[in-house]
C-alpha cells in the first residue's frame, strides 16, 4: 500500500514519524511531507496541487492537523468510493484518528485503526454497519478480491440491514463460513459447479449475488460481487490486428454475458508469448498473461475440440480451451472453442470460493 502524509507543524511532524516507522515497520511505502515555513523541506506548492498527485499515485492519503483543511484539500478530487483512495485526518498531538473518506472500498476504516494503534490514539469510524457491526458487502467485495457494481443497491443492502431486515444472498460459488447475521441463503451450492438457475419460492426484495454475469439478478435490487475466476484461452494467426483479437475477446464475454472484470488472466501457447495483439489485449485489460508450451498443453487430460490445422501448425490439437483450463489451475470450460477471422476463443473458470469470517 502506497501511503503519503503531510503535517503542518513540528508537533505534527513528530506524530507523522511515530506514524512513518509504523507503517514502514508494516512494510508499507510510505512518504512525510510537511507544509510550514517551520519546517526544513516544506513542500513549495499549494495542499490542494499536493493532494491531486497523492489522489492519482497513493491507496491512502493521511492529513496530520485539523479536518478542515483535509476537506478543503480533497473536496475538488474526491470521485467514487470505487476510487477514491483512503483519507484520514490525525490531530497534531496524535490523540485521535479520524476515517475521513473511502472507508470501505478504499480501506479507510482498517488504515485508521492501524495508525491509532500504532499512536496509541483513539480510532474514530463513523460507517453505520461497522459501528452497528452488520454487514458490509463492499468490505466484502474488498476482502475476496472481488468488484463491486449497481453502488445504489449497495446501498440498499446496507439501510435494509440496520434497518433489521432480511437481504437475500445468491452465489454461484460455494462458501467457506457461516452467512453473516441478516442475510438469507437464496438457494443451495453444490461444491465445484457454477449455477444460473435460482430456486423457486419466496425471496427478498433486496440481495447479494456473487456472480460473474450481468445478466444475473435474483433479487429486485441485486448488487453484484465479481471475483476474477475467469481465464480467457486464445489462439490467434500470426501478426493478427491487435483490433481484432480484442473485439473477438469482448464479443465472447458478451455472447456468455460475463463482466470484463471477472477475467484473471489471458492464456496462450508459447509460441504465442510475443504476440502483439495478445500482449496488447492483455495491457489493455492489465491482466497477466500466460504461456504453456506444447508438452503442457498436450498433458493434459480432457475432451477438448480438435483441429488437425493446429496440431500440424503448434503440435497440439487446441490451443485455446486447453490453455484457459490451465491458467484457472484445472478449473472447467464455460464456453468452448469460438473460431472467427483468424482468431480462437475459450472461456474456463477455476474452482473459487467465497470466505466468511
Amino acid at each position: 500500500m502506497k501511503i503519503a502524509m503531510i503535517c503542518y507543524s513540528l508537533t505534527g511532524w513528530e506524530t507523522g514519524e511515530k506514524l512513518l516507522k509504523g507503517f514502514l515497520k508494516d512494510g508499507e511505502e510510505v512518504s512525510l511531507s510537511g507544509k510550514s515555513k517551520y519546517l526544513q523541506d516544506s513542500i513549495k506548492g499549494s495542499c490542494r496541487d499536493w493532494t491531486k498527485e497523492q489522489f492519482e499515485r497513493a491507496d491512502g492519503i493521511v492529513f496530520i492537523g485539523a479536518c478542515g483543511i483535509a476537506v478543503r484539500s480533497i473536496a475538488p478530487f474526491v470521485a467514487s468510493k470505487k476510487t477514491d483512495p483512503a483519507v484520514l485526518v490525525a490531530d497534531e498531538c496524535g490523540k485521535f484518528v479520524i476515517s475521513l473518506l473511502s472507508g470501505h472500498l478504499g480501506g479507510a476504516n482498517e488504515l485508521a485503526l492501524r495508525a491509532a494503534d500504532i499512536l496509541g490514539a483513539v480510532p474514530v469510524v463513523t460507517t453505520a454497519t461497522d459501528l452497528h457491526e452488520r454487514f458490509a458487502v463492499d468490505v466484502f467485495a474488498k476482502k475476496n478480491g472481488c468488484s463491486i457494481f449497481h453502488m445504489k443497491a449497495a446501498k440498499e443492502v446496507s439501510a435494509a440491514l440496520l434497518a433489521g431486515k432480511k437481504v437475500g444472498f445468491y452465489s454461484e460459488f460455494p462458501w467457506e463460513g457461516e452467512l453473516p447475521r441478516g442475510l438469507v441463503r437464496y438457494r443451495d451450492n453444490t461444491e465445484g459447479e457454477l449455477f444460473r438457475e435460482k430456486e423457486e419460492g419466496e425471496r427478498p426484495e433486496i440481495g447479494v449475488a456473487v456472480t460473474i454475469h450481468r445478466d444475473c439478478h435474483p433479487f429486485s435490487s441485486t448488487v453484484h460481487v465479481v471475483p476474477p475466476v475467469v481465464s480467457l484461452g486464445m489462439g490467434c494467426r500470426k501478426g493478427k490486428e491487435a483490433d481484432g483479437i480484442l473485439n473477438s475477446a469482448v464479443q465472447s464475454l458478451e455472447d456468455q454475458k460475463i463482466y470484463r472484470e471477472a477475467v484473471k488472466n489471458l492464456a496462450s501457447i508459447d509460441i504465442k508469448r510475443e504476440e502483439p495483439g495478445l500482449l496488447a489485449l492483455a495491457e489493455s485489460w492489465k491482466i497477466p498473461f500466460e504461456t504453456f508450451s506444447e508438452q503442457e498443453l498436450s498433458a493434459l487430460q480432457g475432451a477438448f475440440t480438435p483441429s488437425a490445422f493446429v496440431k500440424k501448425t503448434v503440435g497440439v490439437e487446441n490451443v485455446c480451451e486447453r490453455s484457459a483450463v490451465l491458467a484457472s489451475h484445472g478449473g472447467w470450460l464455460i464456453q468452448k472453442k469460438l473460431a472467427a477471422d483468424g482468431v480462437t476463443v475459450a472461456l474456463a473458470v477455476e474452482d473459487w470460493r467465497i470466505h466468511f469470517e
